[in-house]
């Protein structure tokens, strides 16, 4: 692996490390050391990776987009596949998205700024969708976990890295008080993005408190009920996008919105091949237009990261869609 960042002081490259086997992790302890060594002699070097990384073609209707999540580290949320402390190590956390973003078919990157920035100076997001985090201060576990303020990615920090948006996670719980503040400071956001030409991905939930901890109301009428909420927020929705689970009746939620959308995948015990199902049959509804998927993916239950994010892949229409009767002003409004 190489830094993207040319720098006068030719900051060292990785050590190239021979093939490892399918599945396998290289397990050197120093592998991202001149990381280290570039955030501490050169820390405007993640600036101008960003400045000369090459941008994504742009997203059109149709060819849905594939973005890997890794946000959840931030919020103090490390486990996953039953593991508590899958996401603790960040070598193997970087390990695991090179190889997810290796797959030409994976379109971008939902990131906190540390990962957002580890992967700039890897050179591994050219080309790539980059959705920054934004509000990161619900910490999983938290006593006010739902007052979830905005401490990660700012819109002015995301338009200068030259990314796609933002995203938001939106907790809408009527019996706590720290809603009306969530909601007010996602309105904020989007439209702070929305000014800059930035996508506002906003991801709600209708959620209680039940023994102490947030739990998302899945129920078809809940989500369909967080959409219509969600949606409204902010003084326009022109760079607006919603991120949904996938649960029973999707038509139903489909049906709630005009806003693009891509589909989570949270962290599901079920079978995997269950879990790629139920996102195939979501996929096929009209306006949804990806998956944003991290740690289904990234740990999966074989540890076979390459081979989980290549069969989500074929799960992905990639033709451009042309509404029905919209003739070549619809294609046009498309692009």
């Amino acid at each position: 692996m190489t830094t993207a960042a040319a720098t006068s002081s030719n900051p060292p490259k990785a050590p190239q490390a021979a093939p490892l086997p399918e599945g396998a992790f290289d397990d050197d302890p120093r592998r991202y050391e001149h990381l280290t060594k570039i955030r501490l002699e050169d820390p405007g070097a993640i600036a101008r990776a960003a400045k000369a990384r090459k941008p994504h073609p742009g997203v059109v209707l149709g060819k849905q987009n594939f973005i890997v999540a890794a946000d959840h580290p931030a919020r103090g949320a490390l486990a996953a596949q039953g593991r508590a402390d899958a996401m603790a190590d960040r070598r193997e956390l970087l390990d695991r998205l090179q190889t997810a973003l290796a797959n030409p078919a994976v379109d971008g990157v939902l990131a906190s700024p540390d990962i957002m920035d580890d992967l700039l100076l890897l050179g591994a997001l050219d080309g790539k969708l980059l959705f920054g985090s934004m509000n990161r201060g619900g910490l999983a576990g938290f006593v006010n976990e739902l007052d979830d303020r905005f401490t990660g990615h700012t819109a002015e920090a995301l338009e200068a890295i030259g990314a796609t948006g933002g995203k938001m996670l939106t907790r809408i719980c009527l019996g706590d008080p720290a809603t009306a503040s969530i909601l007010e400071n996602t309105a904020k956001a989007i439209d702070a993005l929305a000014a800059r030409k930035l996508v506002a991905m906003v991801e709600p939930f209708l959620s209680t408190w039940v023994d102490g901890k947030v739990k998302n109301d899945l129920s078809p009428e809940a989500v369909i009920k967080s959409v219509a909420i969600a949606q409204g927020l902010g003084s326009t929705s022109a760079y607006t996008w919603m991120k949904l689970p996938v649960v029973a009746e999707m038509e139903r939620v489909m049906a709630a919105t005009t806003m693009p959308t891509v589909l989570l995948g949270g962290d599901p015990t079920g079978h995997q091949d269950e879990v790629f199902a139920s996102w195939g049959a979501a996929l096929a509804l009209p306006g949804v237009q990806g998956l944003t998927v991290g740690r289904t993916l990234l740990y999966p239950a074989d540890g076979d990261v390459a081979g989980a994010v290549a069969a989500a892949a074929s799960l992905l229409r990639t033709e451009e869609v042309v509404p029905a009767g919209a003739g070549e002003s619809g294609k046009e409004a498309s692009k």
